[in-house]
């Protein structure tokens, strides 16, 4: 049972659209599955935000870096960020894409890394509470 939910708390950490129908093939109890799903969804969150330089940096260590001026900036992302703001990229994001991606948006748009992180937070909730809950009450209908 312990592996079981290692593996949903793995798997949540990268994506929670895998997760949760993880946790509910092996059986588990919905408790069990959003409580491992957001743990591993915040785990997912941190490491992205903290460690995600340290690994771009690794990866990209005999690349040449760009220039600032050289840069593409896409025109809608900027459109989204000045119409939302972090509160947009952070919760509507993680309930859409995922907390990974929002945070490297964020990051490359220079966000406040603090606000980010807690509006990220609030959205794994969300979303890990949100699908174990149609996931629960969509099995029932079976």
């Amino acid at each position: 049972m312990l592996l079981k939910i290692l593996t949903v708390a793995g798997l949540a950490t990268f994506e929670i659209y895998v997760a949760i129908p993880t946790g509910f093939a092996f059986g588990l109890s919905p408790w069990v599955i959003f409580f491992a799903s957001i743990t591993g969804g915040l785990i997912g969150v941190f490491v992205a935000a903290f460690l995600g330089d340290k690994i771009r940096a690794f990866f990209y260590k005999n690349k040449p870096k760009q220039e600032e001026e050289k840069k593409y900036k896409h025109p809608m992302v900027h459109k989204i960020w000045e119409k939302y703001g972090i509160v947009g990229l952070g919760f509507f994001g993680t309930m859409s894409v995922g907390a990974p991606i929002s945070i490297a948006v964020g990051v490359g748009l220079n966000a406040n890394l603090k606000k980010l992180l807690t509006w990220c937070c609030i959205g794994v909730a969300c979303r890990c509470s949100l699908f174990t809950i149609i996931g629960y009450y969509g099995l029932q209908l079976f």
